[in-house]
């Protein structure tokens, strides 16, 4: 329950899944209300744009600035929204934006 589900051909990631974006950090690009498909099992690399959830709870689309075994800094789209830096450990999953 709660839940639609549709083949999307072009992903090549069954367990792809979309996600609606809230807020303004990523406009132009999402804005309030659109919908993302994420690809768990897709490579994320620099510059990627992504949803990471924290330990915290807190899930955010970004773009992936750098990853090393101990920090995450990442970006949003808007210049209203500052930068984020996440330790590591911080950080539950992370997922590639794919569409």
């Amino acid at each position: 329950t709660g839940w639609d589900e549709i083949d999307f051909p072009e992903i090549g990631d069954e367990n792809a899944y979309a996600l609606e974006i809230s807020g303004d950090s990523m406009e132009p690009l999402y804005r309030n209300g659109d919908m993302i498909i994420v690809s768990p099992n897709a490579q994320v690399r620099r510059n990627d744009r992504v949803v990471v959830k924290t330990r915290e709870g807190e899930v955010m689309a970004k773009v992936l600035k750098r990853r090393s075994a101990r920090i995450v800094e990442l970006s949003s789209l808007n210049p209203l929204h500052a930068d984020r830096s996440l330790m590591a450990g911080e950080v539950v999953w992370m997922v590639r934006i794919v569409w």
